[in-house]
């Protein structure tokens, strides 16, 4: 075993062993390794969560609209089945990269939180935009005027994605001044 400049480097049977320190050079250059991660589990959290949400009070028991609902009722509950299966989906593809975080000792909770918020503020917001307005494939309650519950839909989704940014860019900063005191000792 040798030691390298300033014992930074021990190499051993040709593999080179990183210090504490260069590690967190490393983590500082390259973004902290799980940062992405983290956003993604709590994305797709977010829209599985706040899908189900949807589902659950207004398709199923307020029955104010489903997921498609220019054809039969039939029709429209098929697919409020394919869209409750799509929640689910993207729940459970969130809890398992939120366990694989766990383990890997990588979960930053305020992290994952920011990430669960830009899911529920996005889903929200396109379905009020794209599928309400644009596409029309159903509206939130059929009544004379629904400006009202529209604004309340995308006022609300705006607020979750402001939130979800909010933490976002608070735990991109945190990392960084984490980091860079790290370097520091």
């Amino acid at each position: 075993m040798t030691l390298g400049n300033n014992n930074t480097n021990l190499e051993k049977e040709g593999m080179i062993i990183k210090t504490h320190e260069e590690n967190n050079r490393s983590m500082l250059k390259n973004g902290y390794p799980y940062a992405k991660r983290n956003i993604w589990s709590g994305f797709l959290f977010g829209i599985g969560l706040v899908a189900f949400i949807d589902e659950t009070f207004f398709h199923q028991l307020l029955r104010w609209h489903h997921f498609y609902d220019k054809s039969t009722t039939d029709i429209g509950l098929i697919s409020d089945g394919f869209f409750h299966a799509f929640s689910w989906f993207a729940t459970i593809a969130g809890l398992f990269l939120f366990a694989d975080l766990r383990r890997k000792n990588g979960l930053r909770l305020a992290r994952w939180l920011g990430g669960v918020f830009l899911g529920a503020g996005g889903f929200q917001l396109y379905d009020g935009i794209i599928q309400h307005k644009l596409m029309r494939i159903h509206q939130i309650r059929y009544v004379e005027n629904v400006i009202t519950y529209d604004l309340i839909w995308n006022i609300l989704a705006a607020i979750l994605l402001i939130i979800g940014i909010y933490l976002t860019i608070r735990t991109k900063n945190a990392y960084h001044i984490q980091e860079a005191t790290s370097y520091e000792r």
